[in-house]
């Protein structure tokens, strides 16, 4: 079985897993790793004279390329099974948009523990011919479903949804201005600092195991592992600190804002306002169904210009990621594959611990909205605090692109090691950045789905062709571009 995580993408800690559970089931996986191009898949595919490919991703721009290699197969006239997994992909969409584009077996594995059963039911020849007819079956009702599934269209066209925007009275708030504006850098940060912030529930999510911390330590069905993965992951994360095998790296930056035409973010040079350096390009809410009317942007959360009033913005890029690629290649070498991923796992987890430090630093210390902010590491993990820290790719601002505006004011890769893929993954992949807001009423929301409508204004203020902000805003289009 040949495997991969496509191009432009990094997250392969999934796809690690389905490698050593098919291994420990007897199978041969050969793994080509991370941003892995439709012609080295094919090709190893054929020098291997694999049984089956499956590919793997994790951020939206990776499902147009699993569309892609599918394309590929076909033109190619190949005849191997087609696995399709990670976390954004679904049933429906390997229904309705890779299945049709590829004739052989196209099958969509939910997680590690499916793995097994599809190879073994794709290879046993008394099982597969009933096998793929029964999937095939099942996935022309996913698509019959899907066609008469009125899309989660938009009730509002634009020009509504503008209309109903989150309003703040400004002339009774004044934004706090930070204490320091530009960028601050954070080299080889005490990762000691880090451990007692790490949100332990995403880690065992990560190894499928469901339940919260510290509760599924002592589940009736998953406690005995959840409780050796622990002890074994105290073990691994005194070797990364004490034997300093990973660094953590960060910037933040803090710069003067205001909105302008409701959904776009001048940040300036300086507090002058005079020179623009960048312009930031939100998205709008356009369905007010059950909820209570307002269609929210983040740009909602800057003071317009006409306001007066002076605001500020912050961004941020922090990685955990650094000497987590030879560690886990020196595991993997050594035939370790558990602790390989344990690595990646863990240095995932310090990653985000890491993003919550450091903003919990911003609102007391930095910018010092909230100096004597005093909250436990259950409320801080729950976000109970003033203001947001949402990131380019995520449901509030799904446009990827944004983030390489975000690099580039942070001249994050200088900065931090940090770099983006041509699909905006980020590399090394234990990493998080995103925008800082202060607003008191600042929350985290889903934009929905939206209209053409708002993606041409986009397309025309980013200067950028509209079947290309089509291409990367697809996963929120309320309409078929086609």
């Amino acid at each position: 079985i040949v495997m991969a995580t496509v191009k432009g993408d990094v997250h392969d800690i999934g796809k690690n897993i389905v490698g050593v559970v098919l291994q420990c089931n007897n199978y041969e996986v050969i793994d080509l790793g991370v941003m892995v191009p439709a012609e080295k898949i094919l090709q190893a595919a054929i020098d291997h004279n694999a049984d089956i490919i499956g590919l793997s991703g994790l951020i939206t721009p990776s499902l147009d390329e699993m569309v892609h290699v599918a394309k590929e197969m076909q033109r190619r006239g190949m005849n191997l099974p087609l696995l399709i997994g990670g976390a954004t992909t679904s049933k429906a969409h390997t229904a309705v948009k890779i299945e049709p584009q590829y004739e052989q077996p196209v099958i969509y594995v939910t997680d590690a523990s499916r793995a097994v059963g599809v190879a073994g039911r794709l290879l046993a020849p008394n099982l597969k011919t009933a096998y793929v007819a029964e999937i095939r079956e099942e996935y022309v009702k996913v698509r019959e479903r899907n066609a008469k599934r009125r899309p989660k269209a938009a009730d509002l066209d634009y020009t509504q949804a503008r209309k109903r925007r989150f309003r703040t009275d400004w002339s009774t708030q004044t934004p706090v201005e930070p204490k320091f504006l530009g960028l601050k850098t954070f080299d080889n940060y005490d990762l000691e600092e880090l451990i007692e912030r790490i949100d332990w529930t995403p880690f065992f999510m990560s190894w499928q195991l469901a339940g919260k911390y510290p509760k599924i330590l002592n589940d009736e069905v998953v406690g005995e592992a959840a409780r050796n993965l622990f002890a074994d992951a105290q073990v691994m994360l005194r070797k990364l600190v004490d034997e300093k095998r990973v660094q953590a790296r960060g910037v933040i930056g803090l710069w003067p804002a205001n909105s302008v035409d409701d959904d776009v973010v001048e940040v300036y040079a300086d507090e002058s306002r005079s020179e623009v350096i960048e312009r930031l390009h939100h998205i709008r809410q356009q369905t007010t169904k059950g909820r209570d009317g307002i269609c929210y942007s983040l740009a909602d959360f800057i003071a317009p210009k006409e306001s007066g009033k002076a605001d500020w913005i912050g961004g941020f890029a922090v990685t955990a990621g650094h000497g987590v690629d030879e560690l886990t290649k020196a595991y993997e070498a050594a035939g370790d594959d558990y602790n390989a991923i344990l690595v990646q796992a863990l240095t995932d987890r310090l990653a985000e611990a890491f993003a919550e430090r450091i903003h919990e630093r911003v609102r007391k210390e930095f910018w010092g909205y909230v100096p004597e902010e005093t909250l436990d590491n259950d409320a801080l993990i729950a976000e109970k605090y003033q203001g947001i820290r949402p990131a380019p790719g995520y449901p509030a601002c799904p446009d990827h692109t944004e983030k390489g505006t975000l690099f580039k004011l942070l001249n994050a890769t200088e900065n931090t090691g940090l770099a983006l893929t041509e699909s905006y993954a980020m590399w090394p992949a234990a990493a998080v950045a995103g925008w800082y807001f202060a607003h008191p009423q600042s929350k985290y929301f889903s934009t929905g789905k939206i209209t053409r409508d708002q993606v041409e204004a986009i397309a025309e203020r980013k200067q950028m062709p509209l079947e290309e902000m089509e291409r990367w805003l697809s996963p929120v289009l309320s309409y078929d571009p086609s």
